[in-house]
């Protein structure tokens, strides 16, 4: 039988999306749940959802969705769609901050408290098949602009904003989802005007690591949401302490890895929290095989213990239970 203690550590790092097992989950600790548009069909049933989840979680969950405007947004179904974050900046300031207001309070009012929102992405690839009108301007100092004001604005509205995709997507011409893209940048140019989005945002609570191949990072094609090199650069040079997530764990990016070593391989680069888009009898087997092979593992124990103070933290500070 291993530790009660170090099972709940671990569930903390896990978002999931709902599913067959979640309720199991839940009991064990889950760090949050993020929901997707198939889980909102109706204002009172995703009201109600939210509700059953808080009481069965043993510990405060994120209850967390993507909610950027336009191409990603979660709420069709109950709330009319928004612009997306290239047009709503392109409509001024005033724009883009009554619209981020209205996102914040739509997903305040069903008592989400975390989004995985805004890009700080800079779309410099027009054949990106993935970021393109997601990030807010082809320019390095209006993202910043446009990250800036709507995380100022999600915060003073109850929601955690959580910047993504770092080291930044802008420059990929292929979908991570389906492939691991390769950003064959130096490090000057990606610091100038991928980086530095992140670089000035550095004070937000969480940052989303991207799937993606950096060549000024690694020479071999690791994800940079499992480099050393990657998120190393993040927690030594930016200087950041805040809780670092990866993307969806079951994209195509990361997915030749192998599902616990890349688990392992992302907490010993420094990565704190992970999303798996489904509860589901895989991800609840990931999490218990991340367990055992934690137990004699006293260098993971430490990352672990790290990661769940950074969660713990944010957790006392922005939820409301």
């Amino acid at each position: 039988m291993y530790d009660k203690y170090m099972e709940k550590l671990i569930y903390q790092l896990f978002i999931t999306g709902t599913g067959k097992c979640l309720d199991e989950a839940l009991k064990k600790g889950l760090g949050g749940v993020i929901f997707f548009t198939k889980d909102i069909e109706s204002r009172e049933q995703f009201s109600n959802l939210i509700v059953n989840i808080k009481n069965k979680a043993i510990e405060p969950p994120f209850l967390s969705i993507d909610q950027e405007g336009g191409r990603v947004e979660r709420t069709e179904n109950i709330h009319a769609r928004y612009l997306s974050p290239r047009y709503a900046y392109a409509r001024g300031e005033e724009f883009l901050s009554n619209q981020a207001k209205k996102i914040a309070q739509e997903l305040n009012v069903y008592g989400i408290n975390l989004n995985f929102a805004p890009c700080a992405d800079v779309n410099t690839n027009p054949q990106n098949p993935i970021i393109g009108e997601r990030a807010f301007s082809d320019n390095t100092e209006d993202v910043i602009k446009g990250v800036k004001l709507v995380c100022e604005i999600f915060r003073n509205n109850g929601i955690i904003p959580c910047i993504k995709h770092y080291p930044g997507h802008g420059d990929a011409d292929k979908d991570s989802h389906k492939t691991l893209p390769k950003i064959n940048l130096s490090l000057n140019d990606m610091e100038n005007l991928h980086i530095k989005p992140f670089k000035e945002n550095i004070n937000t609570e969480m940052i989303m690591a991207a799937h993606l191949h950096c060549t000024c990072f690694d020479k071999e094609p690791i994800p940079a949401s499992l480099s050393k090199n990657a998120i190393g650069y993040l927690r030594n040079v930016l200087k950041y302490n805040g809780v670092v997530i990866t993307d969806d764990m079951v994209m195509k990016g990361v997915e030749k890895f192998g599902a616990v070593e890349a688990c392992i391989m992302a907490l010993l680069a420094g990565v704190d929290m992970f999303i798996y888009r489904e509860c589901d009898r895989n991800t609840i087997n990931i999490i218990e095989e991340l367990i055992r092979k934690t137990e004699n593992n006293e260098t993971l124990k430490r990352r672990i213990l790290e990661a769940n103070n950074r969660i713990q933290k944010l957790k006392k500070e922005r939820l409301n239970y």
